[in-house]
């Protein structure tokens, strides 16, 4: 009889195992997060995050192996960005009254998020590669690595600087704006987008439905921005 070792090795082959684990280590992250009343430490794909990194390492299967599998979540990425068009047509009229202000927090917001992170690891010696694939870090997944591809850098590390971006993003956002005394649900939705890209943005549609649809715009509008500013920084830095 084959032992558990076998057949896990086995299974492990199949794509439909990761997958089904993807989803089944997301809704044990949003269990948790329910359970500890949405609290932002407790983010969902933080949560599955560890949950699956702990699947890989316990098991010995490489990354790629695991993302033949889970490929179709990263598919769905794209389907999920552009639903989030619906509150934002909800919101459209506020949009509309609030065009300049949005617009200069876009600007400010892309400017510092490729600006800064570039600077910092200039300073600290960090290659060319390296920076190429840091510069995109405040967009959705599928446009940094874009970024990243173009301007030479790591497809691999711009998501992987991308993820820990909106995992950070969506843990301190709360609590900084709050301890900011920022209220408008506008400004903290398009402030979080605008930086935590997607992660962000689910964050705050579970914060506000105003905050929410103000995150998309954000995340939306900074992926065109970055695209157009961080090759600009980068030759400037180079």
């Amino acid at each position: 009889m084959p032992d558990f070792a076998d057949i896990w090795s086995y299974l492990a082959q199949g794509p439909l195992v990761w997958l089904t684990l993807t989803l089944v280590a997301y809704v044990i992250g949003d269990s948790v997060a329910e359970q500890a009343a949405r609290h932002p430490a407790a983010n969902p794909v933080l949560i599955a995050v560890i949950v699956l990194a702990a699947m890989l390492w316990a098991s010995g299967t490489p990354y790629a192996t695991y993302f033949q599998g889970a490929q179709f979540v990263h598919f769905l990425l794209g389907p999920a960005t552009v639903s989030l068009a619906i509150p934002l047509h909800a919101q459209g009229r506020r949009l509309r009254r609030a065009v300049l202000p949005v617009a200069a927090g876009l600007t400010v917001g892309s400017l510092v998020a490729v600006g800064s992170a570039l600077l910092i690891a200039r300073a600290l010696g960090v290659d060319a590669a390296t920076l190429a694939s840091l510069a995109p870090k405040s967009t959705t997944a599928p446009v940094a690595i874009g970024i990243a591809q173009s301007l030479g850098g790591s497809p691999t590390l711009a998501a992987v600087l991308v993820i820990l971006t909106g995992i950070s993003g969506a843990l301190i956002a709360t609590p900084l704006l709050n301890a900011l005394g920022i209220r408008d649900w506008r400004a903290r939705g398009l402030a979080v987008g605008t930086a935590a890209h997607g992660i962000g943005t689910a964050r705050a549609l579970q914060v506000h439905p105003t905050a929410g649809a103000f995150a998309g715009i954000g995340m939306g509008l900074n992926a065109v921005l970055t695209a157009l500013l961080a090759p600009l920084i980068l030759r400037l830095l180079g």
